[in-house]
């Protein structure tokens, strides 16, 4: 929702460089940015959620410098534990407290701790929100942009007595863009099935948390310890899923780049998993670290290059996907919105794609090769289904079934033909002459229609004729049967040529 009164707020007269309003006109004193401005600019904050009637903001979207790149500089001194300390200790490799995550609530106290912490470039950023009611973003060069659903003339009075500068604004230039495009993959049970398929059967066990922009935790995964990962992921986090690491630190070390960024991800002899971003002249010092692991992987750091296995936001506890960053798509990912839309009995358009060997044939619908099992290609019987299907011919089918977490559609073109053995119940207690098509130790099965691929009815061994001495039933043989009992549920023609009568029905 786009708030309806949005105020900049500024400690520089726009009225001085009206071509970049708000930009800094002179030098002013350190000292005096971390003293009488700021705590001006907190104090018109405060006067803003008071006339708005908010005393608790969420956190939204934080971010951190990158945390681990080698070979750049040193991160701002204080960072982590002295900017952060209000949300908790520091936790993990990261040093970042747990309440720092998409949406955890603060009281205005901390939220304006933290406004502080970012008017003075100490590395931390979020946005401050309380939803569909007041917001506070923090920009470059000690300006705010305060968003609210009331006017808040006092709070523009009072900014305005402090020495500040607050101008009308149709938007805040650091609101979340939010794509339309595509339906998040929410990181529920459904997503965490799939994961445990992944690890036991597809290689997958790297899990990569990016619980705030600019860094991200690592997770070695087992089927046995999947559930105890999720446990302890920090809420609304971006998951991606990877490929394991590998235990061969030679050939890891050997996919080196000669130049560029890559990033490293190892699992140490303690257990623990670190990770680096490194250019060429860091490449040294991550082969060092890589060298002494016990798995390593190298990952790509450019986002058109990175395509994990499939990804997902985590909802809260209601299941609700409320965070509104995004991951990027993976294939997996786009399989499963596809079969998301699928459902049980709809009929889908598709292109035979492969016809296998061992009688399945693949049929593209929309870029996911789904299956059809010779027994769903006809009602009839087919030896192969070359004989009813080829490559690149478009077929209709009924949807039998989606399996989400093998990535699997199930499909029946039978289901949308009509069945040949309803009308041949007509022929119950009549006798006609059929060819045998086959002959098994438990009787002969003769066709019943004229048809080359007519259906078939088996006459029992206990039902062939035991008059005068006969040859043995030979395939392509006519046989005189009549006709016991026809059953389309269980596909069953039962004939008897004992009980035959001498000639054919008229």
């Amino acid at each position: 929702m786009q708030l309806p009164y949005i105020h900049r707020i500024s400690p520089h007269d726009p009225a001085e460089c009206p071509a970049e309003p708000g930009r800094r006109t002179g030098g002013a004193d350190s000292a005096d940015e971390h003293g009488g401005i700021e705590e001006a600019l907190l104090r018109a904050v405060a006067a803003f959620a008071e006339a708005t009637g908010v005393d608790r903001l969420a956190l939204r979207e934080p971010g951190v410098p990158c945390l681990a790149h080698l070979g750049a500089k040193p991160q701002v001194d204080g960072f982590a534990p002295n900017g952060l300390f209000l949300l908790g200790p520091p936790t993990g490799a990261d040093g970042l407290p747990d309440g720092f995550h998409d949406g955890a609530e603060v009281s205005l106290g901390v939220a304006l701790e933290l406004v502080r912490i970012m008017l003075r470039g100490s590395g931390a950023w979020c946005r401050l929100e309380t939803e569909d009611r007041f917001a506070v973003h923090v920009g470059w060069d000690q300006c705010l942009y305060i968003g609210s659903v009331r006017p808040c003339a006092e709070a523009v009075a009072r900014t305005r007595a402090l020495g500040l500068f607050p101008e009308r604004r149709d938007r805040s230039p650091y609101a979340m863009e939010t794509g339309a495009e595509g339906v998040q993959r929410a990181g529920d049970d459904d997503f965490w099935a799939t994961v445990h398929w992944a690890v036991t059967t597809r290689g997958a066990g790297l899990l990569e948390e990016a619980h705030v922009e600019g860094a991200a935790r690592w997770h070695r995964l087992t089927d046995d310890s999947v559930e105890a990962v999720r446990a302890r992921l920090a809420p609304r986090a971006r998951l991606a899923l990877w490929p394991d690491l590998s235990p061969d630190i030679g050939t890891v070390l050997g996919g080196l780049p000669s130049e560029g960024l890559v990033e490293g991800v190892w699992q140490e002899a303690d257990g623990r998993i670190l990770s680096a971003v490194a250019d060429e002249d860091a490449f040294p010092e991550l082969a060092t670290r890589i060298s002494r692991a016990t798995a390593a992987a190298l990952m790509p750091v450019y986002a058109d290059e990175r395509v994990p296995l499939f990804t997902a936001v985590l909802p809260d506890s209601d299941g609700i996907v409320r965070a509104r960053w995004r991951t990027d798509p993976a294939p997996g990912d786009r399989n499963w919105a596809l079969l998301s839309t699928l459902r049980r009995g709809e009929t889908v358009t598709g292109t035979v794609s492969l016809v296998a060997d061992f009688g399945v044939t693949f049929v593209d619908i929309g870029g996911f090769d789904a299956t059809i099992n010779i027994p769903e290609l006809s009602w009839r019987r087919v030896d192969h289904p070359c004989d009813v299907v080829s490559v690149g011919q478009q077929i209709e089918a009924v949807v039998l079934g989606v399996d989400p977490v093998r990535e699997q559609v199930y499909l029946s073109r039978k289901a949308l033909q009509d069945d040949p053995m309803v009308p041949l119940r007509a022929l119950t207690g009549r006798t006609l002459a059929g060819p045998i098509t086959r002959v098994v130790p438990f009787g002969v099965f003769v066709r019943v229609e004229e048809a080359e691929n007519g259906c078939e009815g088996l006459v029992h061994r206990s039902e062939l004729s035991d008059s005068a001495p006969q040859p043995a039933p030979r395939v392509g043989d006519t046989l005189l049967v009549k006709v016991l009992d026809v059953d389309p549920l269980t596909r069953r023609i039962a004939l008897s040529q004992r009980q035959a009568a001498p000639q054919s029905d008229p």
